[in-house]
């Protein structure tokens, strides 16, 4: 088939210039804007709307998430406090705070996170440890987790453990020392030891 050069040119005349006879109403001369400059602001449209969806959504972090980020500590006080609470109500005697069992608990946690093992022998058996801190005559229980990053779910989790419940709600316990170590580059990150006696 043979193009008419005149067809072509008009064709192509209509289709890379813009028209503006609706902006100057009854003018009937013709303004155009050049193909390329249509082009371009096309171009920088497209760019920004593509500048926007590429920007990242904020990323929430869980709870877990967070917790395993800060260094984790055990109060002595609010430890008492949730465990006398949870003795009362099973009509039993509240517990307090002492600070050589606070020692005994925060070494069983520092070796278990160093070695990287939960374990209750892992720095000595408990009747070795408490001798050795001068309370030979007591009466002592313990229990030991790792992977817990607060307090409260730490005793949550001994309460579900028949011989970990067993221990907080023994009848002669009346002191406790607890104890959390940090250990980030470890499988559970948190290892927790709480030694009571009466």
């Amino acid at each position: 088939m043979t193009k008419h050069p005149s067809k072509t040119l008009s064709m192509a005349r209509f289709a890379t210039l813009y028209q503006w006879d609706r902006i100057y109403g009854k003018d009937k001369s013709k303004k155009y804007l050049p193909f390329h400059a249509i082009f371009l602001l096309t171009s920088l449209l497209l760019t920004s709307c593509a500048e926007k969806q590429r920007q990242p959504a904020p990323i929430e972090m869980t709870p877990h998430e967070r917790a395993a980020r800060e260094e984790v500590s055990a109060d002595p006080v609010a430890a008492a406090n949730m465990i006398s609470q949870y003795r009362r109500e099973h009509a039993l005697s509240a517990v307090q705070p002492d600070p050589i069992l606070q020692k005994l608990a925060q070494a069983q946690a520092n070796a278990m996170a160093a070695r990287d093992q939960l374990s209750h022998v892992v720095d000595g058996n408990l009747a070795k440890r408490i001798e050795a801190a001068n309370l030979r005559e007591k009466t002592a229980v313990e229990n030991v987790s790792a992977g817990y990053f607060s307090l409260a779910d730490v005793i949550a989790g001994w309460r579900r453990s028949p011989a970990h419940n067993a221990n907080l709600l023994d009848p002669q316990m009346r002191h406790i020392g607890i104890a959390a170590a940090d250990a980030p580059g470890t499988r559970y990150k948190v290892y927790w030891a709480l030694v009571m006696t009466d």
